[in-house]
């Protein structure tokens, strides 16, 4: 019987020929992919790529090891496609859309489009970011902020994303994919909820409270503690600030900021009652041009892909691959076909690194769609 560290050394000897046999298998591969340069052909080619599992499954001897070497050639046509993909961009085949690349966002004379009244959370964020003199007028909805720098009435919008606390903002999520404006920044805002009433109100004698449904969330322990209170939702908390003072009913209270408390002259009932005390909304900052700062280190994309084993995995490869950090990763319903879904994923760099476009182009070739909603 061998001993352990003779199985060891033959398990080297083999793993020495399974290297020399792939780099000449790689090499045979960047044949493939010049080929394929000069006809036009896809790298991608699933026909080809079933056939060639079923065949080297069948020269198995030991059927346990089927899995296992549908699993393995599976990775190893996946690393011949990305060695593909890595030469058709350095070749300037590419895919991607042509771009602005700029030193930095223009901030003095431009209009700012936001959801809400004057003092809910996303005209701070507006400020934080432009400046408090900026130019800034408010809309009803989301889509109304989507449509106006669509349509070039503002420079910019400001959306919520996600909070730190309640997750996505997923309505927005939706709204990135559907309209062609672009995320070129994103800015944070701590989110310090208060509770507010008319001067005078009594606490003990209050029978309602509005807020938007996640400041409701947000504050869900405090609320826990006036279980007979109704918690009836608001587009946003300034909202709900003025619809207090628009009843001027004294068991009504609202959830918002300490700045729509002051803009519409309520009374700040109790302080501190968010669950979590380092709440932070994050918000990002579009535009209908298809502009990226030049130090942007940051990609956000969205793909669809069909329900089948495997593929959210090959796909989410090729930024793995290509040593880029991954920093969230959404899934939404597809619209197009029950069951399918739609994935909007954040990760590193910028998208003139050539391991970007390679990522990028790894996931456009392979994905049923792909759109590139920001480099920031």
């Amino acid at each position: 019987m061998l001993d352990l560290g003779q199985i060891r050394n033959e398990i080297d000897g083999i793993d020495k020929q399974l290297v020399e046999l792939f780099e000449q298998r790689m090499k045979l591969t960047k044949e493939v992919a010049e080929y394929k340069i000069q006809t036009g052909k896809k790298v991608l080619d699933r026909e080809r790529e079933k056939a060639k599992i079923e065949s080297v499954t069948k020269l198995v001897k030991n059927k346990e090891n089927v899995h296992a070497i549908d699993d393995l050639f599976s990775q190893i046509m996946a690393n011949s496609r990305k060695g593909q993909y890595q030469l058709l961009e350095a070749m300037g085949q590419t895919l991607r859309q042509p771009y602005e690349a700029i030193d930095e966002i223009k901030k003095d004379g431009v209009k700012i489009v936001y959801q809400g009244i004057p003092g809910a959370y996303t005209q701070e964020a507006a400020c934080n970011f432009f400046g408090e003199d900026c130019d800034n007028y408010d809309v009803p909805t989301w889509r109304d902020v989507m449509e106006a720098v669509k349509n070039k009435e503002a420079d910019y919008g400001v959306l919520p994303i996600e909070n730190s606390t309640t997750g996505s903002v997923v309505g927005v999520y939706d709204l990135l994919q559907e309209y062609d404006n672009y995320i070129i920044a994103e800015t944070f805002v701590n989110i310090d909820h208060v509770l507010v009433g008319l001067s005078g109100t009594d606490i003990d004698k209050v029978t309602t409270v509005y807020s938007h449904p996640q400041g409701i969330m947000q504050c869900d322990k405090f609320l826990n503690t006036h279980k007979d209170w109704q918690r009836i939702n608001q587009a946003n908390t300034a909202m709900a600030a003025r619809m207090l003072l628009n009843e001027n009913d004294k068991t009504h209270v609202a959830i918002s900021s300490k700045k729509a408390a002051q803009i519409y002259g309520l009374e700040v009932l109790k302080t501190g009652i968010a669950d979590l005390s380092n709440n932070t909304t994050k918000f990002v900052i579009i535009t209908n041009s298809r502009k990226f700062l030049k130090n942007a280190n940051k990609t956000s994309i969205v793909f669809e892909t069909a329900n089948e084993a495997g593929t959210l995995y090959n796909l989410l490869s090729h930024i793995i691959y290509n040593g880029l950090n991954m920093y969230k990763i959404e899934s939404r319903p597809s619209e197009s076909k029950q069951w399918d879904y739609k994935f909007f994923v954040d990760f590193e760099g910028n998208i003139d690194d050539p391991r970007v476009m390679n990522a990028l182009r790894g996931i456009e070739e392979e994905a049923k769609s792909i759109k590139l909603l920001g480099n920031y």
